[in-house]
């Protein structure tokens, strides 16, 4: 734990957190440890959420969208002042970074637990902190830094900054809003949607342009300062696996450091620079430099940004980071700088010890595009082991030992947040002890109510490239599609035999409740005759399930047990079953008469089509909120032409004609839409010997 303890009164009598989710959990511990009362905020969606039951008190914000809930620096502010909040940690994201919420809390007298305001004024502006650290000699990477600049003039300058190029948001972060150009036909939809997105996140849609690094890796280096003279740097961390810009896979050590004969030389230089980019912003507190660095040429770095704030991969750092051979917490250091206290040691006393990865778990479809999902959380299992510790918004099991033990009280996944729900960290002697323990950690966890990436993340991380260590930022953009596992047919089986007894007992509670005479729960059955074999959905297949034979042999049965964890009838969710075995997970859910009705209409109108035929409605694939409508009713569209935006977990999803013809658009700016809602349909152009037909990937696209 971080050296120099408390001595005596604590640093601060009480601190409110600003934040939710995991990170909110993970500061309530620290602040716990050290007798700190904590404050907790929430939004009406956020009522029961584990941040909230864990802190000491808890402040209504608002309603569930977080521009009038996590975002409201007013209502934030006020919740400080009415508990006597003498600090407020903001955690990352929402206001982390906000230098007009540091503002208000200085004006208010409250303690603001990060960097001074001039920092974050300096740091948010990606264009002003380029000019800052250049001056620094901080190598940046070549592009175009100009606030003034429209669309049109944009345009013009990147012919000279050349293609490949990244148009990034000036105010943002977390690489919502990044959009990679190949050729300049991309560039006026790209513009649009970098603004778009940096509208609705940061409030600020200025943009700029910077030639993108070809082959390139991510390393950031963390850093601490204090208000007394002290800057240091604590090691660096590989964030090179990103889908989207957005981190899935980080790690600590760098592998392409720890790969190089020279690389504690080019650590110590990777360090220097990110300590004189802090240096240059007269910087205070926890904050994270990331770079480009060349995987074909490593000594070639360039300064991407300052994260002004506690990174979400900040425990593998804390996992190997060692002050004169003691573990550091973070987020006590954080606290410390902000109550005044020097940082109390050095460069000098800084070690690596071991290595550490770290594999964020979304509440998202892989094998769907990897599409949010909401709904409740039905069963939650964390992994147990040495060297595994896992950070999350999911609240314990109430019997951990027993895989049948129900979970009541846990949080629903909705689309108003960020789809991360958990982060699993393993730690190890070194990177492929670490990378073993993850595998095991991965396929241990269960995660019921919800798709998710864990299975995603254990072929990811068993890659062979990944563990021999070369990585890059396209690595896994270049990646096939993920196909999930099939179910077995013996898990088939009992899934089938588990959805028959749930719906048995909900029927004779039913019964019983109605006093009727068919009240029996014996097993007793009016007919004798079988029952035809059971409809469900498995992922996107319809299958037809039979239980196991009356008959069959109990040591097959014992077999198909063996490390199962099963969720059946559900009161939230009756019709699935959930299933998790050797690090897979499914759910199978019985389809009720009308869906059974429907998917044979469909599949007669599709027998009956002719052949490439797409469909003409576009609907979108997940629940979110219209953010633009790109087209109006009497336009006539083509293949592929994009009709409308879904705004769905902070990602933006593009619905597009899988037809020629006449579009009718079915919604409007701002509208909240359910997953399969209809956002237009396109009456067909009538056939010629010039149309070509739809491409089965726009199909696809709205299926």
């Amino acid at each position: 734990m971080t050296e120099n303890p408390t001595q005596g009164a604590p640093l601060f009598h009480t601190v409110l957190v600003a934040n939710r989710g995991e990170i909110a959990v993970r500061v309530i511990r620290t602040l716990r440890r050290l007798g700190i009362r904590s404050v907790a905020v929430h939004s009406d969606a956020d009522a029961q959420a584990r941040h909230v039951l864990e802190a000491d008190e808890a402040v209504r914000l608002g309603p569930a969208p977080a521009r009038e809930s996590y975002l409201d620096i007013e209502a934030v502010v006020e919740a400080a002042r009415r508990t006597g909040a003498q600090a407020v940690h903001p955690g990352y994201g929402f206001l982390s970074e906000n230098a007009d919420f540091a503002r208000a809390l200085e004006a208010a007298g409250i303690v603001f637990v990060g960097p001074p305001v001039a920092s974050l004024d300096a740091m948010a502006d990606k264009i002003r902190a380029k000019e800052t650290v250049a001056a620094y000699d901080v190598p940046v990477v070549p592009g175009v830094a100009d606030p003034t600049l429209d669309d049109a003039a944009l345009a013009a300058e990147a012919q000279r900054v050349g293609f490949p190029l990244l148009i990034k948001p000036s105010a943002g972060g977390g690489g919502k809003g990044m959009v990679a150009v190949h050729a300049a036909d991309e560039l006026p939809a790209a513009l649009a949607s970098a603004r778009r997105t940096a509208r609705s996140a940061f409030g600020d849609d200025t943009l700029l342009l910077e030639r993108l690094i070809t082959a390139p890796r991510h390393i950031e280096v963390q850093v601490f300062a204090d208000a007394h003279g002290t800057t240091v740097h604590l090691g660096e961390r590989e964030c090179s696996l990103q889908r989207r810009h957005q981190k899935v896979i980080e790690e600590a050590p760098a592998p392409l450091l720890t790969g190089l004969a020279h690389g504690a030389e080019l650590r110590g230089r990777l360090g220097k620079a990110a300590v004189d980019a802090a240096v240059s912003v007269g910087y205070r507190g926890a904050g994270t430099v990331e770079f480009l660095v060349s995987d074909e040429d490593p000594d070639a770095f360039f300064f991407m940004e300052m994260n002004t704030r506690l990174q979400v991969e900040h425990p593998v750092s804390e996992e190997v980071v060692r002050v004169r051979g003691q573990r550091q917490d973070f987020v006590e250091l954080q606290l410390r700088i902000a109550a005044g206290e020097p940082l109390g040691f050095a460069q000098d006393d800084v070690a690596l010890e071991g290595a550490a990865v770290e594999a964020r778990v979304y509440a998202e479809d892989p094998a769907n595009g990897f599409l949010p999902s909401t709904g409740p959380v039905l069963r939650w299992r964390e992994p147990q082991g040495e060297g595994v510790r896992v950070d999350t918004l999911l609240l314990p099991a109430a019997d951990a030992a027993d895989p049948a033990a129900v979970d009541g009280g846990q949080p629903e996944v909705t689309g108003f947040y960020d789809p991360m729900v958990a982060k699993v960290i393993t730690r190890g002697a070194d990177r492929a002890e670490a990378l073993d323990r993850l595998d095991a950690a991965l396929a241990d966890t269960v995660l019921f109510g919800v798709r998710s990436n864990l299975g995603w993340l254990r072929e990811l991380a068993a890659r062979e490239d990944v563990r021999a260590g070369r990585l890059t930022t396209e690595l896994i953009d270049g990646m096939e599609a993920w196909n999930a596992p099939t179910l077995p047919e013996d898990l088939a089986a009992l899934a089938a035999e588990a959805l028959e007894e749930a719906s048995d007992d909900a029927a004779a509670a039913e019964r019983h409740a109605a006093g009727s005479a068919w009240a029996r729960a014996d097993g007793w059955r009016g007919a004798g005759a079988p029952q035809p074999g059971m409809r469900v959905r498995v992922g996107d297949e319809d299958r037809v399930l039979h239980g196991p034979a009356a008959d069959a042999e109990t040591e097959e049965d014992e077999s198909a047990l063996a490390g199962l964890n099963l969720l059946a009838g559900d009161p939230r969710d009756p019709r699935s079953a959930w299933l998790h075995r050797d690090g897979a997970t499914w759910q199978v859910r019985r389809l009720r008469r009308a869906e059974v009705v429907e998917a044979a209409r469909a599949a007669s109108a599709a027998r009956r089509a002719p052949a490439g035929a797409a469909s003409p409605e576009a609907r979108t694939p997940m629940p979110g909120t219209v953010v633009a409508v790109s087209v109006a009713t009497g336009d006539t569209v083509a293949v592929g032409q994009e009709l409308a935006v879904v705004e769905a977990m902070k990602m933006e999803h593009p619905v597009t004609a899988a037809v020629a013809g006449v579009v009718t658009v079915h919604v409007a700016e701002g509208d909240s839409v359910a997953a399969q809602a209809l956002i237009a349909a396109v009456e067909p152009a009538a056939a010629d010997e010039s149309a070509e037909p739809a491409p089965h990937e726009a199909s696809a696209q709205n299926a």
